[in-house]
């Protein structure tokens, strides 16, 4: 029985588990010599230094040696880190199972110059680290048997005496007591499966998981001599045995088991093995394990059906000579075919007998009927295999065959030299073909149309009839799909005209999307016009009527003619804002949406004013509402509005302009959908990004000649967003949600630039975008900065707490495609202990102390107020703009705050903007994110990053905007060695991605699954 006392290791013991090299598996000095110089100079110069460093601490233990390779493991991290590293000679290689980005990383070069050292010392590889090994120490498991009950104890081993090790190994890190030992994957997983472990008898339900967990690891024992762990097995046989004409068949246990733990466990000497389903039925198991007699007219059953289906997973040993096979007959191939709507299924089988009497099944015969059991004939069934592979068939797999191939199949089924019958014999012949597919268009002077197309004679020939339609649809999805064939409305299948489909197939495709996406089907929108126009020239038709009304906007987007401002307009507008505005004025009077997407800070505000008039509804966030009036007041003084938000809210049917948020929109929508709009205005329009929420379902349902959504990020986290504002201002041009996803985003995910491109170029017309850089030459530049601070003693050892108890579950979990939500929270903990430890829950009693990142904030913010400048700091939490404020008190720094509890937003921003106003201003990002003129400011402050640059560019031009005459200055805080520094890269990524949709520097697409387990391992 293991106790708690000291247990003292045997010498043979650890001679078993550790064994010495061999002279032959020396490896030699050249080849060492060669591999080091390979990894130096692959090596980054950090890296290399740091491993020298690891070299020189002896953190690197010898494994094992075979002359040619050499595997070693490097204690890191305290020791509790142990990788395994394997240097391949002959090759030149190395691999590491670390998953650092760098190849080759610090534990490589560790590796390769502790084994060059140790060889020119006249050491022997496993020699090397030994004497650290043993003082450090390794655990090693302990399985004894105690009253039938398989136990495991853990130790300690140290200098060659053992101690219990009792715990865990992540909880001793975050406790800061962690032992010095060198730990081993084997450790790991076993701590991911048990958690703290104590020691005594292992649960039954996990004993499989633990003995997975230590397959393959060396430093196990029972009964205090080497041992292993082996695969599972059930622990019983079926011995077959005969008596004179019957046969018995019998469950047993199986010879070779030394010992059954009642947990189940058993042990075939020194080997363990988990017990693992027998796989039988209940009752097949309970008249087997009594014991079954077969007489000689049953031994079908038990060749046929027993014992194939028990010798998967049971060992079966036959006692006799006398076990039959009771029928010598060719096997053959029989097809089971079905129509699988446009496709045939095909399902392959290999069956013996003429009707079949017997099916193969893998490796086992299925008896299909009484009598004799088949004996099978290998060889002849290897031969139809091969018959299948030619066939692009898969036996006893079913296959859905596109038309081309099902017409092909259908051929060798017809044929008299076949040696393949089908089950069905008339299903394949519904699979013909009849000649090719020509488009034919018919249009309406209001816009509707038909699309068709038609076989051509060549079907004459084969006695098919011509002149058969087929829908454009089918001819769609049939082309998207790859194949050749579409289906005839009346049987058959035509071929595609594919020169044309090239061509025209993506304006097809959109076309018969928007007519499925629209109410209205007797008038189909004018922005497929264009579509209309192509089609109708390729086939020599004349282009319907409103083409020529949309000429300018789509040949020349400089031609559109200038729009009459408003006579009480008080703005000298810039150029751009001119265009800005005849281009929405066209718009307007073509009966199409606008997407105006300028730079944050451009004026898009005051380019909409141009336009409002009767009956107009302006919806804004609740941020921005404040400014809407402001700066109507400012420009269209005599333009009357009304703000309908508020308790005692009204809406009033006499008032020009109606102006009211996202939220009163969702609450009120019933109200506000009851009046027809002349024109409706979403300002930040990716409010409605999220096509599924309550808001962006009541901004469709709103009743509106002409809409408009103002943004300067049309694309915040993914291609939707752009989709979900398209489908509010010019519903149907990007058709439905399911054929944006198919057609656009999946392509474009996939790196595809053409359909980038098309997507550009459909949406171009109704899209305009502005850069400062463009049309503001004028402002002053743009300078973004990357402050770095390094974490203190206290808060390094609290983040690897965090992200130790975190990364070997977590990442497991998110690797599984599980718990994503248990991701995104372990990822918030270490951005928070990246911050400040006093955002960690438990730790608010450190809220006092200024964080190192805090502390360069206050230290930057006081040189730059000395300097007479002005700072808006950003924060994701409320709760780190909590911490910031008695930090700046006390270096006596001025400062104002605004989050989503402020009232008076409009006075907080003019108390900041007035020049004798505060030195600084927090700010919540998602409050002051968007809609906030703050040009007092030049530099810029943000303490967390996110993935999405967007946002972060939203806060940033709260002072980079049209207003602003200094240069503007933007830092960025990051932690040094710690998420928030793959966070910066993955912006980068994120960035380049953004260029697709419509040019913008904001992500294109929300953060993926591998993305999020990079950031956290």
């Amino acid at each position: 029985m293991l106790g708690t006392a000291r247990l003292q290791v045997r010498p043979q013991h650890l001679n078993a588990v550790i064994p010495l090299s061999s002279p032959a598996a020396t490896p030699s000095l050249a080849k060492l010599g060669a591999l080091l110089d390979a990894v130096r100079d692959a090596c980054e110069p950090g890296t290399w230094s740091r491993g020298v460093e690891l070299a020189r601490d002896q953190a690197v233990v010898g494994e094992r040696s075979d002359g040619e390779e050499i595997v070693v493991r490097v204690a890191t991290d305290g020791g509790l880190v142990s990788p395994v590293v394997s240097l391949f000679l002959d090759d030149l290689d190395w691999d590491c199972e670390c998953k650092l980005p760098e190849d080759p990383c610090v534990h490589v070069a560790a590796a390769v110059i502790a084994v060059k050292q140790a060889r020119r010392q006249g050491q022997s590889t496993l020699e090397l680290g030994r004497s650290v090994a043993s003082e450090r120490g390794q655990l090693r498991y302990g399985f004894e048997s105690s009253q039938g009950v398989l136990l495991l104890r853990r130790w300690l081993v140290t200098r060659g005496d053992a101690r219990p090790f009792i715990g865990s190994l992540v909880e001793r890190m975050a406790e800061g007591s962690g032992p010095q030992l060198i730990a081993t994957k084997h450790d790991h997983q076993f701590e991911s499966v048990v958690g703290p472990f104590r020691g005594g008898e292992l649960p039954r339900k996990l004993i499989a998981r633990v003995f997975r967990a230590l397959q393959g690891a060396s430093e196990l024992t029972f009964d205090a001599r080497p041992a292993e762990i082996g695969p599972p097995s059930s622990g019983i046989c079926l011995r077959v045995s005969s008596h004179r004409d019957d046969f018995v068949a019998r469950l047993e246990q199986d010879p070779g088991i030394s010992e059954v733990f009642t947990n189940g466990a058993t042990r075939h000497g020194q080997v363990l093995r988990a017990v693992a389903p027998h796989g039988m039925d209940e009752r097949t198991f309970a008249s087997l394990r009594r014991g079954r007699t077969f007489s000689s007219h049953e031994v079908g059953s038990l060749v046929g059906e027993i014992l194939p289906k028990v010798k998967a997973r049971v060992t079966v040993i036959v006692d006799t000579d006398k076990l039959p096979g009771v029928m010598r007959v060719k096997p053959r191939l029989e097809l089971a075919t079905a129509r699988d709507g446009e496709r045939l299924s095909a399902l392959p089988r290999i069956v013996y007998g003429d009707p079949p009497v017997a099916r193969v099944d893998g490796e086992r015969l299925t008896l299909l009927a009484g009598g004799d059991v088949p004996l099978r004939n290998v060889k002849v069934e290897r031969l139809l295999l091969s018959r299948l592979e030619e066939l692009g068939l898969e036996l006893g797999v079913k296959r859905s065959l596109a038309p081309a191939e099902a017409i092909a199949l259908a051929s060798v089924l017809e044929s008299i030299d076949t040696d393949i019958r089908a089950s069905d014999e008339s299903v394949h012949k519904e699979f013909f073909e009849v000649g090719s597919l020509a488009p034919r268009l018919e249009m309406d002077d209001q816009g509707g149309f038909e699309l068709w197309f038609e076989a051509g004679e060549e079907g004459a020939e084969s006695g098919r009839p011509t002149g058969q339609r087929a829908d454009a649809s089918a001819v769609i999805q049939a082309w998207e799909r790859g194949e050749s064939l579409a289906p005839l409305m009346d049987g058959g299948f035509g071929r595609l005209p594919a020169e044309w489909l090239e061509r025209f197939g993506d304006r097809v495709a959109d076309l018969l999307a928007t007519k499925s996406d629209v109410t209205r089907k007797a008038s189909l929108p004018a922005f497929t016009a264009p579509d209309l126009a192509a089609l109708a020239e390729s086939l020599d038709q004349i282009p319907p009527p409103a083409f020529g009304r949309l000429k300018e906007i789509i040949d020349d987007f400089e031609g559109i003619p200038a729009a009459i401002l408003p006579d009480d307009l008080q703005a000298e507008l810039r150029d751009y804002q001119r265009h800005g505005v005849a281009w929405l004025a066209f718009l307007r009077k073509a009966g199409l949406g606008a997407l105006l997407a300028d730079d944050m800070g451009l004026g898009k505000t005051v380019q909409a004013l141009c336009l409002l008039g009767k009956n107009s509804l302006v919806v804004a966030p609740t941020s921005v509402l404040h400014n809407w009036a402001v700066e109507t007041k400012r420009f269209r003084p005599n333009l009357k509005f009304e703000v309908y938000h508020g308790p005692g809210r009204s809406l009033r049917d006499d008032c020009p302009v109606v102006m009211t948020t996202y939220a009163i929109l969702r609450l009120d929508i019933e109200k506000l959908v009851a009046r027809k709009w002349d024109i409706v205005v979403l300002d930040e329009a990716q409010s409605i990004k999220n096509p599924d929420s309550k808001v962006a379902k009541a901004a469709y349902r709103l009743d509106a000649d002409f809409r408009i959504c103002m943004t300067g990020t049309p694309v915040e986290n993914r291609l939707l967003d752009l989709w979900s504002q398209f489908h509010f201002i010019n519903r149907g041009l990007l058709g439905g949600r399911k054929h944006f996803q198919e057609r656009y985003v999946k392509p474009i995910a996939a790196g595809n630039p053409e359909t980038g491109a098309r997507l550009r170029q459909r949406i171009g017309p109704f899209v305009l975008r502005r850069r400062k850089s463009e049309v503001a030459r004028e402002l002053p530049p743009r300078t973004e900065i990357v402050l770095r601070c390094e974490l203190s003693d206290d808060e390094r050892r609290s983040y690897d707490a965090v992200r130790a108890a975190t990364q070997t579950d977590v990442v497991a979990k998110l690797s599984g495609g599980k718990d994503v939500l248990a991701i995104l929270e372990a990822l918030l903990r270490l951005r928070q202990a990246a911050c400040h430890t006093a955002l960690l829950p438990g730790h608010e009693r450190v809220a006092g102390r200024a964080s190192s990142k805090l502390q360069l904030l206050v230290d930057t913010l006081s040189e730059v107020a000395a300097e007479g400048h002005k700072a808006l700091v950003f924060s994701q939490w409320t709760s780190m703009l909590d911490l910031t404020e008695p930090h700046l008190r006390a270096a006596e720094l001025t400062f104002t705050r605004l989050d989503g509890s402020t009232r008076d937003r409009g006075g907080v921003v003019a108390g900041f903007q007035a020049p004798d106003g505060p030195q600084i201003m927090l700010l919540s990002l998602k409050a002051g994110g968007v809609g906030l003129n703050l040009t007092a400011a030049d530099h810029v402050f943000l303490l967390d990053p996110w993935w999405n640059p967007a946002t972060e560019d939203q806060a940033a031009d709260r002072a980079h905007r049209i207003g602003q005459d200094k240069p503007v200055i933007v830092h960025r805080l990051v932690a040094k060695d710690t998420v928030e520094e793959r966070i910066l890269a993955l912006q980068v990524r994120k960035r380049e991605l953004a260029e697709v949709a419509v040019g913008q520097a904001t992500a294109a697409a929300g953060i993926t699954r591998e993305e999020l387990v990079a950031l956290l391992e």
